[in-house]
């Protein structure tokens, strides 16, 4: 006879846990039913754009990709970004348990109360709009998610003279700002890690989009207003794309868990990189998160900075495309410590007791309490496992990385901790299954056995609690734990599938992604499909690899994540008719974000970026340069000139263009002027200047003609303008993530213009 689960919540925990119930086990092994409070499965994950009631903003970015945000045994659609959205991947949960169907989903059922009796079943009891009911099953497995409630500090009032908000009520700044009584003010962000970046990064994608879009301004005065992040101790800020290759003067770049997943990058066994972080361990990872992206982030604030004592902290990471950027240009400044208190529209903030006055609103990004999500059991229950809610980092001491307590075999849990990499989750339910697929411990393979005797991870927890030097994510890293899992299941890890390009070490790309532990049902003739969707999920990720290393994929991202901010621009211009003077510009380039526009573009293309399965216009620039140009041959001709541009990026195309804007309202793009085409970059060791001088090569690169040079990623495009060809040459350098100076050469020819421009952009 099948043996009754109930499962606490329809998030991705619960339904992976579900499938591996039902479709990993002998059949009929279980009987699964789920009880979800909310009325939609994806628990955290919103399944519409226009679902902005839970925790997560609907448009929000994942800051892993799809090959992480994964379960082995189903892929993503081809036509999913890199970084999907939140609703799209509560779209993806909605496709996945149709796939893998078979569990009884109770949605609207909250579960208030779970006895265990004393055969070691439990009785629970749900509530909804039907009433109460009450049911008995064999195994209650806990799946309830990490993010029980948000934390509201103690010293911070509920009503104040200003708004003040949850990070994960943040939607947008009108809502924000609705019940402020004055216009203009500082928008205080509270909170230092992951949630408090991402926060102060979005309000200042809004604000600045506010300021810099045209037509109508969503909020009066935007420009009076400020963003002013309150923060104990930096962290480091990665970007979404990173390189494998750093150090590369053109490096290629990937999606930032690519890189971090590289298995050939760690000796093996894989020791845990996470729990207790000793003095040299803290220092060993500062300095490869520093190599990682080429700077200890001085250059962005001395706020941000991470070096000195810093460097025997245990570190903590955070990811943001434009954070950095918008700090560099103060649009977002950073005040350390932290918020004492509030009092009218003023802050204080320890331990200076620096008052931060005329304050418009406070987000508070304090993070999230879970001890809520486990308030339906009961309290002895609690008291075994250890349940602690003063320390919501770790609540609960459980056993083999967080799957079980000995001393309650009906009972489970998945993906109750910090950071639940989704194919950390799909293992805890494979862990779960197999200890409860068999009463007799005997029948258990040795290696099971032999991992729940060698376990000390309750020892562990609890010892962790009150550790100074815990690490940001306490339970363990994701390669460690998904091969103490591989062990114990004896689900050894496939190989990559086809070849990458070897990295600057001569290592391959080893990349750790759920599909790499495929399941029963893939590897099982049971299930084609299955196998079919580890196929994809597989060949996804080398395609994905294969494009960014040798393919020059994602590098007009990584340019136009880069460019925010305001660059020191010098211009040369060499006439060859003496209708047009010879000169130089001095002055600067501002590239201002904002929400993309539908100006220029064609009809189809809105409609589809609009559409109920579209991903929007995404974000683009106004560029704005303003200096002075002074004639080369009578230095008395000298003045102020200003241009604008629109700059583009189509992440579906991977495609980087610049349009003119228009005359007549120059906020406004008008038509395309070019679409920027890299050059994929010869190997360094061959490369030479062969003597050919381009609007890239004069001057002192010429000089270097036979030696061996650097080169950033070189680009060039083309825009014929009635009867003058525009020939357009671009050379970007990096340091690492970071552009650090770029070059826009044109070498224009017509009728009645003969000239060649060159500019170096420098920050």
């Amino acid at each position: 006879m099948a043996k009754t689960v109930c499962i606490v919540g329809a998030g991705p925990s619960g339904l992976v846990a579900a499938k591996t119930l039902l479709h990993d086990t002998p059949e009929c092994s279980f009987k699964v039913t789920i009880f979800e409070t909310q009325s939609r499965i994806g628990g955290l994950w919103p399944t519409r754009k226009d679902d902005a009631g839970g925790l997560v903003h609907p448009l929000m970015v994942t800051n892993q990709s799809k090959h992480t945000v994964q379960f082995s045994d189903f892929a993503w659609q081809d036509s999913d970004p890199q970084f999907p959205r939140a609703w799209q991947v509560g779209q993806y949960l909605e496709r996945y348990i149709n796939e893998y169907s078979g569990a009884d989903i109770r949605l609207g059922h909250k579960v208030v109360k779970a006895d265990l009796q004393d055969d070691g079943s439990w009785n629970v009891q749900t509530e909804s709009s039907e009433g109460s009911e009450t049911a008995t099953f064999d195994y209650l497995l806990v799946t309830t998610g990490f993010f029980g409630k948000p934390i509201w500090p103690d010293h911070v009032p509920k009503e104040a003279d200003v708004p003040i908000i949850h990070s994960s009520e943040y939607r947008d700044l009108k809502s924000l700002l609705a019940k402020s009584t004055h216009h203009g003010g500082k928008i205080l962000v509270v909170g230092g890690q992951m949630s408090g970046i991402e926060t102060a990064a979005t309000i200042a994608t809004h604000l600045s989009s506010a300021i810099y879009s045209p037509g109508k301004k969503i909020i009066q005065e935007p420009e009076s207003y400020s963003i002013h992040h309150i923060t104990n101790r930096p962290s480091w800020v990665f970007p979404l794309f990173t390189s494998p290759k750093p150090a590369a003067s053109a490096p290629p770049f990937l999606p930032c868990d690519l890189p971090s997943y590289n298995l050939a990058n760690r000796s093996h066994p894989l020791t845990n990189s996470q729990g207790h972080i000793s003095a040299e361990a803290a220092q060993a990872s500062n300095l490869i998160y520093q190599s990682v992206l080429g700077t200890n982030q001085s250059e962005f604030s001395l706020k941000t900075k991470i070096d000195g004592d810093l460097l025997d902290d245990q570190p903590f990471v955070a990811m943001s495309s434009y954070y950095m950027n918008f700090v560099q240009s103060e649009v977002i400044k950073v005040r350390k410590g932290k918020l004492a208190s509030i009092n009218g529209n003023v802050a204080i903030i320890s331990p200076t007791n620096e008052q931060i006055s005329d304050i418009a609103a406070v987000v508070l990004a304090t993070g999230f309490d879970p001890s809520p999500s486990l308030s339906f059991l009961p309290l002895s229950v609690l008291e075994t496992i250890s349940h602690s809610p003063e320390h919501p980092d770790l609540p609960v001491a459980l056993a083999f990385h967080g799957t079980h307590h000995p001393s309650l075999p009906t009972l489970g849990f998945v993906g109750l901790y910090r950071s639940p990499y989704w194919g950390v989750m799909e293992m805890q339910a494979r862990f779960v299954a197999r200890l409860w697929a068999s009463n007799d411990p005997q029948s258990q393979t040795l290696a099971l056995r032999q991992a729940l005797v060698d376990d000390d991870t309750i020892a562990r927890t609890l010892a962790l609690r009150t550790d100074p030097r815990a690490s940001q994510f306490p339970m363990g890293d994701y390669s460690f734990l998904m091969q103490e899992f591989s062990r114990a299941l004896d689900i050894p890890i496939t190989p990559p599938v086809g070849d990458t390009p070897p990295l600057a070490t001569g290592k391959p790309m080893d990349i750790l992604t759920p599909a790499r532990y495929p399941s029963v049902s893939a590897v099982s003739a049971q299930n084609p499909r299955a196998a079919e969707q580890t196929k994809a999920n597989l060949l996804a990720t080398h395609e994905t690899a294969l494009a960014g290393l040798s393919r020059g994929r994602f590098v007009a991202g990584a340019i136009f994540r880069s460019l925010l901010g305001e660059w020191r621009l010098e211009r040369t211009l060499s006439s060859r008719l003496p209708s047009h003077p010879s000169g130089r510009f001095s002055g600067t380039a501002r590239f201002l974000l904002r929400d993309g526009t539908e100006d220029g573009l064609s009809p189809s293309l809105v409609s589809k970026a609009n559409s109920v399965s579209g991903t929007g216009l995404g974000l683009e620039y106004l560029y704005i340069e303003d200096g002075t140009f002074t004639a080369r041959d009578n230095p008395q001709i000298s003045f102020r000139a200003t241009r604008r541009y629109i700059w583009r990026y189509d992440e579906a195309r991977d495609v980087l263009s610049v349009w003119f804007a228009r005359t007549d309202d120059q906020d406004r793009a008008d038509y395309l002027f070019h679409e920027v085409e890299f050059l994929l970059p010869v190997d360094e060791a061959e490369m030479k200047v062969q003597g050919e001088t381009t609007p890239m090569t004069t001057g002192a690169a010429a000089e270097e003609k036979e030696k061996k040079v650097k080169r950033g990623w070189l680009a060039k495009a083309s825009h014929l303008c009635i009867d003058d060809l525009y020939d357009v040459h671009y050379e970007f350098n990096f340091k690492a993530v970071n552009l650090k100076e770029w070059k826009l050469g044109y070498t224009v020819k017509g009728p009645k213009k003969d000239y060649t421009i060159n500019g170096v952009y420098r920050r």
